[in-house]
């Protein structure tokens, strides 16, 4: 999984944000099986309230499955928009190695009939949903996470987005709601390494490639549907995990602080493969 390494993070403590299902929990999954404990935060929990779109995946489901592994994964119930709660979460550890921000909420409520309509025209509602649950949600984990690092003199935050195409270049999709948190999240990876890389701390926004979440497997319910959509140019959410193993074993990773990265370029530098063996390129539609 990882070139020359079984468990390089043995010892190290992971919170992953946003654990429930697709890139946070391939992100937990890869990070407990390089040694790291993970907690595994997020809303959905056994025995209660599901997302509205009925997706699966709770944080024990992910915690259970670290701990299947061989890792040793922690299910947090937190709603990671609500600043007593985040405190409450970082309140119980005292250590904090890695935190992976993936919480995102425009996918829960997504409508394709949406698509294309003039912001004024966009249900507000959704671009609470992809502000809050998005943006918010990284800046109040990092804010709890970040001193707990300084202190350390030492950490990696790594916030992930989407939009950017295998050319480097972000089209405007025609949807306010989509687009708008995360050119936030790249900014807030900027802003928070001018701060934090003088104390040794990495900060970085991260593009995968075209995932196979339990969500896009929703939406794409058939042969027709999947051929539509480049469903074989698909990756699964460990791919993008073990890219952040990699780089959190990586001493030098603060030389990447402050800018995008993409999945596909820190696969093959650090030689991590999907779980078929295939390196997947940056990810054009």
């Amino acid at each position: 999984m990882i070139v020359g390494m079984s468990r390089p993070l043995e010892g190290k403590v992971a919170v992953v944000a946003g654990a429930s299902r697709g890139a946070g929990r391939g992100i937990a999954i890869s990070l407990g099986d390089a040694g790291a404990t993970v907690y595994c935060a997020g809303r959905t929990r056994r025995g209660g309230a599901k997302p509205v779109d009925g997706a699966p995946g709770t944080v024990d489901d992910t915690a259970e499955e670290v701990n299947a592994r061989g890792g040793r994964g922690i299910a947090v119930g937190a709603d990671l928009t609500v600043e007593e709660q985040v405190a409450r979460l970082f309140e119980g550890i005292e250590r904090v190695d890695v935190l992976a921000n993936a919480v995102w909420g425009g996918n829960e409520r997504y409508n394709p009939d949406d698509w294309g309509k003039p912001f004024w025209e966009e249900p507000l509602e959704t671009l609470r949903q992809t502000m809050l649950p998005g943006p918010w949600a990284y800046l109040l984990a990092s804010r709890h996470a970040a001193p707990k690092m300084v202190a350390q003199g030492s950490g990696l935050i790594v916030n992930l987005t989407d939009g950017v195409l295998g050319d480097g270049t972000r089209p405007c999709f025609g949807n306010l709601a989509w687009d708008l948190p995360h050119v936030l999240t790249e900014r807030l990876a900027v802003a928070m390494s001018h701060d934090l890389a003088p104390h040794g701390v990495a900060v970085i926004a991260l593009m995968p490639g075209f995932m196979r979440t339990e969500r896009v497997l929703m939406h794409l319910p058939t042969e027709e549907a999947k051929n539509a959509a480049d469903f074989h140019k698909t990756e699964t959410v460990e791919y993008l995990g073990r890219a952040v193993a990699a780089l959190a074993a990586d001493p030098k990773a603060i030389e990447k602080s402050g800018r995008l990265h993409w999945v596909a370029d820190l696969a093959r530098e650090y030689g991590v493969t999907d779980v078929d063996g295939r390196q997947p390129p940056r990810f054009m539609p």
